[in-house]
């Protein structure tokens, strides 16, 4: 684990690599599980804040979802989740473009400058699942079969996880938090090769 301020970084998200590849996976990760999206707490008003301008994007089942249960829901184990469309079934706020990939429809409209929330942030952080405690945040690659594709395209540019996140990262933690992280990866490199 490494340490920098009140975070706690497993080792995986320097030695593991990843990059997305979504003609491969078509955004599984979007469709796949029991439950939405992790949302932070102070997400839930983000996201009332954004459905009414993002619906235009969504589809009719994801709409209907929202309509009915709201933009977010407590899942079984008690944790604030995006809506799903139904059981085990996609996102509500998915939208598959003309070759079947998994969009995020929250993210479209950002980039169309609708809203100024992008998406949730754990959305954006995957592979990396954060596990907040008292003292500190504790920060940990999640593996998952739907990302194969993306494992392996990480190998072949030989990308870690971290270089892959640093956007999000950034917006989580801060660019002074992601130039030390980056010194860490430094030294941690260095200590593997000794």
């Amino acid at each position: 684990m490494i340490s920098i301020d009140n975070t706690l970084i497993s080792d995986d998200v320097f030695d593991k690599k990843f990059v997305c590849d979504l003609n491969a996976c078509k955004g599984g990760c979007c469709v796949a599980g029991e439950s939405g999206a992790p949302l932070e707490k102070d997400e839930l008003a983000m996201i009332e804040g954004v459905v009414e301008k993002v619906k235009p994007y969504m589809n009719k089942r994801g709409r209907k979802a929202i309509e009915k249960h709201g933009a977010w829901v407590l899942d079984s184990d008690g944790d604030y989740t995006t809506t799903l469309v139904a059981k085990n079934k996609e996102c509500a706020f998915v939208i598959f473009d003309e070759n079947k990939i998994a969009k995020c429809a929250i993210e479209m409209a950002h980039k169309d400058g609708v809203v100024d929330w992008q998406k949730p942030l754990s959305c954006h952080l995957y592979p990396i699942r954060i596990t907040h405690h008292k003292n500190y945040d504790a920060l940990n690659y999640h593996k998952w079969n739907v990302c194969k594709p993306a494992c392996a395209c990480g190998e072949k540019l030989n990308v870690p996880v971290y270089k892959f996140l640093k956007a999000p990262l950034i917006r989580a933690y801060g660019k002074e938090w992601f130039k030390k992280l980056e010194l860490a990866y430094e030294q941690h490199t260095a200590a593997k090769k000794d």
